[in-house]
């Protein structure tokens, strides 16, 4: 295992890449000619809300920010007033992080609202409005600071109904969201800012759009035929009483069904277990025996690498490139390999637990770990142990 090669084939399908653009992609996974699109009016959304003059969109359940050209997690930060800790933590992200134009940011704490001039009048979105003895002093305080200070821009409530926020899970994508929300993935790009490649991470709040007048509100489809299309299901009706029946479970054995064999009692310790992401970040490069005995995971040099289960050191080696190789010894002789690192700061024969810190991320373009799961000699794909 070389890494420089790792590193040589990941820039030639970054470069792959680089030439699609977002009007070449099928939206909808339908192909040219393919489904029934009848009732494509009936998932048609409404454009997102404009923010005001500082990227907010306020509703009354929650705030969010559009990210602007250029900016990251700090700057957004800094224009709203928010610790910029906090605002990484709340999106799954870092403070120094970059950001797409228009990409949302979910806000851990309500941003004040600034005060609406011209006389309107309405709901306030700040927050609820509090009872109780007036203090003089901390309100001459404040207007004198508001007086000294430029007018800050006014908190404006986006308009229409409040969206459905979506927080991403493992292994959901672009696509499943919009499915199970009956909505084009098309549309849940352009709400949030998606990137050409729709990709997401876990953690991740999206919006999902609201639906345009006369179409169906965002609901869970029933699944379908593949090809056949996905049928907008009717709302109930109160004046219909449901069917007095009791349906056949599809997942109910047939009569004369066999029983099925006890396999949870051949379950060890080490199967019933899963193991823990050795790091954060993205699987740049899948499992393919004899090609790739593992998988890669992008991160930033320095990222703390940690054991993916509770074992010992088995060995410290290096490659070719004299970068350092760790390999775990778990139960059931289940062997984890971390390559790619650097600072190795455990022993051979010393015992480590789940989660506990090993290694960091060495630095290199670009930076990644390679993390191999081993049944004895045979390497098997780690995503089987990491779901």
């Amino acid at each position: 295992m070389t890494l420089s090669a790792t590193a040589r084939s990941l820039m030639l399908a970054v470069a792959a890449l680089s030439g699609c653009t977002t009007s070449e992609l099928d939206w909808d996974l339908r192909g040219p000619g393919r489904g029934d699109t009848s009732t494509a009016a009936l998932q048609a959304t409404q454009n997102r809300p404009s923010p005001d003059a500082r990227g907010l969109l306020s509703y009354p359940g929650y705030q969010v920010a559009l990210a602007r050209r250029g900016d990251n997690v700090a700057s957004v930060a800094s224009r709203l007033g928010i610790d910029p800790a906090s605002l990484a933590q709340a999106n799954a992200l870092r403070p120094e992080d970059a950001l797409r134009e228009g990409e949302i940011l979910a806000l851990p704490t309500r941003v004040a609202a600034a005060p609406v001039t011209g006389g309107s009048t309405g709901a306030l979105v700040g927050g609820p409005v509090t009872s109780g003895p007036i203090d003089v002093t901390t309100l001459a305080g404040a207007a004198i600071d508001r007086a000294a200070a430029p007018a800050a821009p006014a908190q404006v409530a986006a308009s229409g109904p409040q969206p459905t926020r979506h927080r991403v899970a493992r292994g959901e994508t672009a696509f499943t969201v919009a499915r199970t929300y009956n909505i084009s993935a098309r549309a849940l790009a352009d709400w949030n800012g998606l990137g050409p490649d729709m990709a997401l991470r876990e953690g991740q709040t999206l919006l999902i759009p609201t639906a345009a007048d006369g179409a169906a509100p965002p609901t869970a489809l029933a699944e379908t035929i593949p090809g056949t299309g996905s049928p907008t299901p009717l709302p109930p009706s109160a004046a219909k009483p449901l069917p007095d029946e009791k349906p056949v479970a599809a997942s109910a054995p047939a009569p004369g069904t066999p029983a099925s064999p006890d396999l949870g009692s051949q379950r060890t310790a080490a199967s019933a277990s899963r193991f823990a992401m050795p790091v954060d970040g993205k699987i740049i490069r899948s499992f393919a025996k004899g090609r790739n005995d593992g998988i890669d995971i992008a991160a930033a040099p320095g990222t703390g690498v940690r054991a993916a289960a509770d074992g010992t050191v088995a060995a410290i080696t290096k490659d070719t490139d004299q970068v350092p190789i760790l390999v775990l010894r778990h139960a059931d002789n289940t062997l984890t390999v971390y390559a790619g690192i650097d600072a190795v700061n455990v022993t051979k024969g010393a015992s480590v637990k789940r989660g506990q810190q090993i290694a960091v991320i060495r630095q290199a373009a670009p930076a990644f770990l390679h993390f191999e799961v081993r049944k004895g000699v045979d390497a098997v794909d780690p995503i089987q142990y990491l779901q």
